[in-house]
């Protein structure tokens, strides 16, 4: 072959490779006026400029019959590849809505299954940026045999490399299950949607009258379901939020989260705390407020934000090390633990640990939150989710008491007792059972029935057993507390606990995997 042909074949690829980039125009045009972008474009977002390759573009199905041998596109409705991230490489498929409605079928599974072992092979994150119609009618079981592969690797990937999920269109039936099983789910409001069973068939099952939106849209996940993690307005920023999620994720298990330095001194106190937490532990304040006096730089991303509103769970800085923070939220339901709060956490918890993320828990919880639904809807099954992710985490941990722990949310609440290597605690802190006024009308019952003034005498018996059980040196004393700190010290002492734990080393017992709460 001589160096003309070479260089006209040459040419020709690079036509071919521009002409699939590019696609249909009209095809464009119609994700376009949906408010979404192509593929390319969302990977031009994502990844550094210039730094994304692309694998099996020329990619072709092979499927016959229902006028697929007549239509058989280059790509096959899925853009697949890697780049960098902030110079961190990172793997990536963009289902192209433009092509079978970014459906999925056999050559498109396995150009994700390829990507997929790729990205285990090189431990390095995976985003999969899904906008597609399902499984591709047309193959049949070939289709679902492709979900199922891509499902046995985001098992296999679990806490071995980041998994993020954005949904930017569609996402009905099996497909939806992809999603959930990876570390963190993105959605944008008006073009995304996640559904089993889409409004049809609900209204002819059940008869109830619904719209995609309503039914499985970016609030809906956000806020009630907590399917989503995040919700956004539109993509650019979606997509921006998805670099700084990676920014504090490590690229996998083996790997510590990436260290910056910080311009935040790590000896700045704090002062702004006394002020903004009451002393009076039934007035409620917002624990962001707090997180934000103390991170570096005021800086954290929040997971979960709508969704189980009474406790809160983020990422952030301290002194340039990323932290998992998990923080019970007195501005919401006091601060309450329920079900949702419960499993919130849990998989929080969860995720730090695996990815060798430290744990700060800031503690005030008046207990869990109680009632017949929340006993029903197995309340024990569901705390014991978050006892169970605090009692098996290896990494290090610290725990900060600002007002009241009690009863057995305290427990759970990454106390002491279940291995927390670090343990603080504010002079404002409560530590019991129960709040004083509901102890003293146990333990002083007769007492109170039998007098003549029962209110005062309630009242002076409620004041003995705050003097005696729920002063705030009580849990020091019985080293529960290792110290009750100053809390305009709060930012040092964390930062000081957290870098003794820098080494620290924890073995789990042999075991094939624990059996964890459902």
């Amino acid at each position: 072959m001589g160096t003309a042909t070479l260089r006209a074949h040459t040419g020709e690829l690079l036509a071919l490779k521009e002409s699939v980039a590019h696609g249909d125009a009209a095809a464009t045009r119609r994700q376009h006026d949906k408010g979404k972008l192509t593929a390319h474009e969302r990977l031009q977002l994502l990844f550094d400029e210039g730094s994304f390759t692309e694998i099996e573009a020329l990619r072709r199905h092979r499927a016959t019959g229902f006028g697929l041998e007549a239509k058989r596109p280059h790509s096959d409705g899925v853009v697949t590849g890697w780049g960098l991230v902030d110079g961190r490489q990172v793997f990536a498929y963009a289902h192209d809505f433009r092509i079978f409605g970014g459906a999925l079928g056999e050559a498109h599974a396995e150009k994700i299954h390829k990507l997929m072992d790729l990205a285990e092979k090189a431990g390095a994150p995976l985003v999969g940026l899904c906008d597609g119609a399902g499984a591709r009618i047309q193959e049949g079981v070939t289709a679902l045999a492709g979900y199922g592969g891509i499902f046995t690797r985001n098992v296999r990937n679990s806490g071995v490399i980041p998994q993020i999920s954005v949904m930017l269109g569609p996402c009905a039936g099996g497909a939806a299950y992809s999603p959930a099983l990876t570390d963190f789910v993105f959605m944008v409001r008006g073009t995304s949607q996640m559904f089993i069973t889409g409004p049809d068939v609900v209204q002819a099952v059940t008869g109830e009258v619904i719209s995609q939106d309503a039914l499985g849209g970016a609030d809906a996940h956000a806020e009630k379901s907590g399917v989503a993690h995040l919700a956004y307005d539109d993509e650019e920023s979606c997509l921006a939020d998805v670099r700084h999620l990676l920014s504090l994720l490590p690229t996998n298990n083996r790997e510590q989260p990436p260290h910056t330095e910080a311009t935040d001194p790590a000896d700045r106190r704090t002062e702004a705390l006394l002020d903004l937490v009451p002393a009076d532990p039934n007035q409620a304040y917002d624990m962001r407020k707090v997180i934000e006096e103390v991170v570096d730089d005021g800086e954290f991303f929040e997971v979960h934000e709508r969704w189980a509103p009474n406790i809160v769970c983020a990422l952030a800085r301290l002194d340039g090390q990323v932290v998992g923070i998990v923080a019970n939220q007195p501005a919401s339901f006091a601060g309450v633990l329920d079900i949702h709060a419960s499993e919130k956490a849990a998989r929080f918890v969860q995720t730090c640990d695996a990815f060798n993320i430290p744990l700060v828990t800031l503690v005030d919880v008046p207990g869990f939150l109680p009632g017949v639904d929340q006993e029903h809807g197995g309340i024990i099954r569901h705390g014991a989710k978050l006892l169970y992710a605090y009692c098996n985490a290896t990494v290090p941990r610290v725990q900060l008491i600002l007002r009241k722990a009690y009863g057995g949310a305290y427990i759970v609440m990454d106390s002491r007792s279940i291995g927390t290597d670090i343990s603080l605690a504010w002079p404002t802190n409560e530590i019991a059972v129960m709040g004083a006024e509901g102890a003293a009308g146990v333990i002083f019952r007769r007492e109170i029935a039998a007098s003549d003034t029962p209110d005062a005498t309630r009242a002076q018996l409620v004041k003995e057993y705050k003097t005696e059980l729920m002063h705030p040196y009580y849990a020091a004393e019985r080293g529960l507390v290792d110290d009750v700190i100053d809390p305009a010290d709060t930012r040092r002492r964390l930062i000081g606990a957290l870098s003794m734990l820098r080494t620290k080393y924890a073995p789990l017992p042999s075991r094939k995997h624990g059996n964890q709460p459902q």
